[in-house]
């Protein structure tokens, strides 16, 4: 089936004219690379713009290494092939160079879309090699040090279409590489309603969350989701809560430690230090984030560096719930301050401290008029749907 050319009567399938493939009406065929899929925004992204693709009659294909989110793919039929993508070592990506250049012309790929730095220059060799087009989504501020590491992110900003997933990473791109401001698409990342939202999630859902997490009853929940690293805040965190010096609250810090157990320790001693035993808990990863939303009387992102785009902060909104984050990063874009959030400044934990206090202390009147204006916030910006459509767009752009 192929997609039909955009018209004033049916704006939501834009895609392929004869002229755009040659002579001949075949589906848009789209190859997107990423070192795996095991869990992740930009794992998430290139999930769901693949299912959007094939939902409009495209031919969508995925390559990594692997990972449990193949079996999404599979669910939709969506092909994925397991590559070593995930490799920076110089043999490996050279090699993968010419494996995705067999793909390209054996699958008939019209446009490759790298997701990540070391399958991307692979990905563009292979692109250069076989005459087709290459882009990119620009998923973070990938840190440098010199120019040996400004040149290997650079390949992130080479393609002849490059998705920001913010303002703030546009600015960034701008700011330190050579990519033409008329070639960068500013996409936020999007949320799937039908998951993240407050009547999708029944009570039974928040008693076996509490009960696995042995949380004490009757005490109102601060939320802080985000691996255990240092620059997401939980040792600011830490100190904002004993600053609040409250021992009627449950304060649940969500995420793996992803192997940094050194860090795990030191906010455990904290915490013991602090005489917090009883308020603070550390739970590993959450399968069940809309639970945790909902059971959360305030969500907080401390995060002490700029967030490329903060999806938890999005999903908490959609959940209808007041938070608190940092004023860093693309922030500013995504809450509505003294609206849908407290904003405070970074590494600032008595600041922390009273923007918690402030929204521990909303009444129900408040935060039933908060969560109507951050779900309407969130559902007029940051949605799946919203995503998907504007990719796609950019695909068929590159195309026309």
């Amino acid at each position: 089936m192929a997609i039909d050319e955009p018209t004033r009567n049916n704006p939501a399938k834009p895609a392929r004219t004869a002229a755009a493939t040659g002579g001949r009406r075949r589906p848009l065929v789209v190859l997107q690379v990423l070192p795996g899929l095991v869990t992740g925004g930009a794992e998430r992204g290139c999930i769901d713009v693949a299912v959007a693709l094939a939902q409009a009659g495209g031919s969508p294909v995925v390559a990594s290494s692997g990972g449990p989110m193949v079996r999404e793919l599979d669910r939709a039929g969506i092909p994925h092939l397991t590559l070593p993508l995930d490799s920076k070592h110089p043999w490996q990506l050279y090699r993968n160079i010419g494996r995705l250049a067999t793909i390209i012309r054996e699958m008939g790929v019209d446009i490759v879309h790298a997701r990540s730095r070391a399958p991307a220059w692979s990905a563009w060799y292979a692109a250069r090699r076989t005459g087709v087009h290459f882009m990119t989504t620009f998923h973070a501020p990938y840190n440098f040090d010199g120019r040996w590491k400004l040149a290997y992110n650079s390949i992130m900003a080479r393609g002849e279409r490059v998705i920001a997933i913010s303002d703030f990473i546009r600015q960034h791109i701008l700011a330190y590489y050579a990519t033409p401001p008329e070639a960068i698409r500013v996409i936020h990342r999007g949320i799937d309603r039908a998951i993240f939202a407050p009547d999708r999630v029944p009570a039974l859902r928040l008693i076996q969350l509490a009960r696995s997490w042995r949380l004490p009853d009757d005490r109102k929940v601060i939320l802080l989701p985000g691996r255990l690293t240092r620059w997401k805040g939980q040792i600011d965190f830490i100190e904002a809560l004993t600053r609040l010096g409250r021992q009627d609250i449950s304060a649940v810090l969500v995420g793996s430690d992803q192997g940094r157990t050194g860090y795990r320790r030191e906010l455990e001693q904290l915490i013991e230090q602090r005489g917090l035993q009883g308020v603070v808990f550390i739970v590993d990863h959450c399968n069940d984030m809309p639970a945790a939303y909902m059971m959360a009387n305030v969500v907080v992102s401390a995060s002490r560096e700029p967030e490329a785009f903060g999806r938890v902060i999005v999903e908490a909104q959609a959940m209808g719930r007041p938070v608190v984050v940092t004023g860093i990063g693309a922030v500013q874009e995504t809450v509505v301050p003294g609206e849908t959030a407290w904003v405070v400044p970074p590494r600032d934990p008595p600041a922390l401290a009273e923007a918690i206090a402030a929204a521990l202390e909303l009444s129900p009147e408040q935060r039933s008029h908060r969560a109507e204006r951050a779900i309407a916030h969130v559902g007029d910006r940051f949605t799946r749907e919203k995503m998907c459509s504007e990719t796609l767009g950019v695909y068929y752009e590159l195309m026309r």
